[in-house]
């Protein structure tokens, strides 16, 4: 026969761990919200920039074109050096912020593809992303020495697309985009393990909510690098 002790034990150690598990996926669910909330906020903002060749001529045909592709990296920098020193609120700003020029540095694959293609390759990228934020989630498997694998991946994508802007090789372009499709499903897993064991139960509300910016942020960035990646392979362009 049990011991009632042990019993109470058992009972109030179940009852722990549910709430923690109760906690994780509404802390979790809030990551997900901010992440499609900027999706949204982007893809509205591209395809308005897209339809108005004034807005289009005065970014892209100026010097302004250089501070509209620069400035997403700009407010990645403040959110990685900065997050733990903002109030909520000013991270949740910065964060639509910068959703918002993302927007505008991507308008212009609405017109260098046909928006069927982007349309199809997002449902692919949204499919995609799911399955491996869900693997990275659930996995008992640690992903850290894939993650670290990955984000060497990563450098060695910057550097070679940095060097293949003077190149302008087509077969090194579409190498790229095969290994930028490998290393961002990789990082989508590596990424949302990572998230998941960020969770702290009984943190303080301006804490999580910090932590659930910048987690929705590391999403959001492979999300977009994934479906980039795909539409240079599978877009069709104009």
């Amino acid at each position: 026969m049990a011991n009632p002790i042990d019993r109470r034990y058992m009972t109030q150690a179940g009852a722990a761990a549910a709430d923690i598990d109760v906690g994780l996926r509404q802390y979790m669910l809030k990551i997900y919200n901010y992440m499609t909330g900027g999706l949204a906020l982007t893809g509205v903002v591209a395809l308005a920039v897209a339809n108005s060749p004034a807005l289009i001529s005065a970014i892209f045909g100026t010097p302004l074109a250089w501070i509209v592709m620069l400035a997403p990296l700009g407010f990645v920098l403040v959110f990685s050096f900065r997050i733990q020193r903002m109030a909520p609120a000013t991270a949740q700003l910065l964060y639509w912020a910068f959703a918002a020029c993302m927007g505008l540095s991507l308008s212009t694959i609405f017109l260098a593809y046909t928006h069927a293609s982007v349309a199809r390759v997002f449902f692919i990228t949204a499919a995609t992303f799911a399955g491996m934020s869900l693997y990275g989630y659930t996995t008992k498997r640690d992903l850290a020495g894939v993650g670290s694998f990955m984000f060497m991946g990563l450098i060695g994508l910057v550097i070679a697309s940095l060097v293949n802007l003077f190149l302008q090789s087509t077969a090194l372009q579409f190498a790229l985009s095969v290994i930028g499709v490998i290393v961002f499903v990789g990082l989508t897993a590596w990424d949302t393990q990572r998230i998941k064991e960020m969770y702290v139960e009984g943190e303080d509300a301006a804490t999580g909510t910090k932590k659930a910016i910048f987690g929705a942020l590391q999403l959001y960035l492979d999300f977009i690098n994934l479906f980039v990646m795909l539409l240079q392979l599978m877009g069709n362009r104009r």
